[in-house]
């Protein structure tokens, strides 16, 4: 499965191009999906462009996605940085009018298990983030519900190639045991690297905005299909077990 990652929790200083209001989330979508994207993860901006989880928020990117890729799984984040308390994160999740397919919970985010909890009960899947170079992989195996996520997302955080591959290769190991997919993921100049690692794994990946601003060969995306087109050509490319 390739997912597209529409915009993050960049602003519009960072990347130009970056779909932030409803539409323009929506519009990007459509592009990515028709590039050949089988998932959208989204981060919702209030109207300073910042990343929020306020109900209102929530329901106008995932309602407009939804009706521009109909059919396609519309997911969004709880990040800590959208609401810093995690009560009111997960008084935010059960808030929501209108509710995504998923949402990710990085696992070693204060609260984590309140807020994959509040999805639980609304019966939205739960991407469990778990973050290199952090505790949060036996957080989540501890957890007794490991096993009711959609998926896992191993975020490799370390910013050099050779340590990031090298990271990825160290927490793929300690979530041996998880018995839900893995989505692997780096970014910025490592996004490319932990593509291909993915690709050769045969998990799954993801691409777009939010993970880097480049293309392969170094010049800048412009828009969230390209870079799913040029994500869909390295794993059609990338035999199994290929370094």
């Amino acid at each position: 499965m390739l997912q597209v990652c529409l915009n993050g929790a960049r602003s519009r200083a960072e990347c130009s191009v970056l779909p932030v209001t409803s539409d323009e989330l929506a519009v990007a979508a459509r592009e990515a999906v028709a590039a050949g994207a089988e998932d959208v993860h989204l981060h919702p901006k209030d109207r300073a462009g910042q990343d929020t989880l306020e109900a209102t928020a929530v329901a106008a990117a995932v309602s407009a996605v939804r009706a521009a890729v109909p059919g396609i799984p519309v997911g969004v984040t709880t990040g800590a940085w959208a609401t810093a308390d995690p009560y009111l994160r997960a008084a935010q999740v059960r808030a929501w009018t209108v509710l995504p397919d998923h949402a990710s919970v990085n696992w070693h985010e204060d609260g984590a298990t309140d807020v994959a909890a509040a999805l639980l009960d609304r019966g939205i899947g739960i991407e469990a983030g778990i973050y290199s170079g952090t505790p949060a992989a036996q957080r989540f195996l501890d957890w007794p519900g490991s096993r009711r996520v959609l998926r896992v997302l191993a975020e490799i955080t370390e910013a050099a190639p050779q340590e990031a591959l090298h990271a990825a290769t160290g927490l793929l190991d300690e979530l041996t045991s998880v018995a839900v997919p893995i989505l692997l993921h780096g970014e910025d100049a490592t996004a490319w690297p932990i593509l291909r690692l993915a690709a050769s794994r045969r998990l799954d990946a993801r691409i777009g905005l939010e993970d880097v601003l480049h293309l392969p060969d170094g010049t800048s995306a412009p828009g969230n299909a390209a870079l799913i087109r040029a994500a869909r050509q390295i794993i059609q490319n990338t035999p199994q077990g290929t370094p």
